[in-house]
C-alpha cells in the first residue's frame, strides 16, 4: 500500500494504516530528532511528539508533498521548539562565593550545544573501536562486568571459569582498554 493511500485510510479512522505510517518512517523520524538534539532520550520523545502531531494533524495533510517530507518538516519543527525551550533554560545558576562576597552567577548550560554532541559521538565511536580490538575473552567479561552489572561469580558461572580467572581477566581488560583510549 503506498503512503498516500495509507493516509487515506488513517484519515477514515484506520488506525492499523497508520500505525504502518508510523512503522515505515520512525527509523527516519528518531534520527533526524538526535542529530538534531543529540540526546537519546529526548529524540524518543520528540519522535513521539511528531508522530502524534501526524495524528493530529492528518485531516490538515493535503499530498501536495509527501508524507515523509510533511513527517520531515513536523519532526524539525518539534525539535526546533524543545531547542527553543531549552535555551531558555541554557544558564546554569549558582551561589558563589569571591572577594565581593556571596552572589548568584550564571553558567551556560551547554548539555545540548552542537560541539557536546560531536564530542560524545566521538567519544562513543572510540570506544566502539577501543572494545573491538581486545580480545574476545576480554571484550566480553568487561561488558558483562561494565554493561550488565553482573557480579563475579555471576560471570564465573556463564563462562565457566574460576572467580579469579574473570577478576585477572577484568584487569587487564580494563587496561588495554583504558591504553587503548589514551592513545587516541
Amino acid at each position: 500500500m503506498s503512503d498516500n493511500q495509507l493516509v487515506e485510510a488513517a484519515k477514515a479512522g484506520d488506525s492499523k494504516a497508520f500505525e504502518e505510517l508510523v512503522r515505515r518512517y520512525q527509523g527516519m523520524v528518531y534520527s533526524l530528532a538526535y542529530r538534531m538534539v543529540g540526546d537519546p532520550d529526548n529524540a524518543a520523545d520528540l519522535s513521539q511528539d511528531a508522530f502524534l502531531n501526524a495524528w493530529r494533524g492528518l485531516g490538515k495533510f493535503d499530498a501536495r508533498s509527501s508524507f515523509s517530507t510533511w513527517l520531515y518538516r513536523l519532526t524539525s519543527n518539534a525539535c526546533i521548539d524543545f531547542l527553543r525551550r531549552e535555551k531558555r533554560h541554557a544558564a546554569l545558576s549558582m551561589t558563589v562565593e569571591d572577594e565581593e562576597g556571596e552572589r548568584q552567577a550564571e553558567f551556560p548550560d551547554e548539555r545540548y550545544a552542537p560541539h557536546r554532541a560531536l564530542e560524545k559521538e566521538e567519544a562513543r565511536s572510540a570506544l566502539e573501536r577501543a572494545l573491538a580490538a581486545l580480545s574476545p575473552e576480554h571484550r566480553q567479561v568487561l561488558l558483562l562486568r561494565e554493561a550488565e552489572g553482573l557480579s563475579y561469580a555471576r560471570i564465573a558461572q556463564i563462562l565457566e571459569v574460576e572467580e579469579g580467572t574473570v577478576k585477572s581477566r577484568l584487569a587487564r581488560a580494563r587496561l588495554s582498554l583504558r591504553d587503548r583510549l589514551r592513545d587516541r
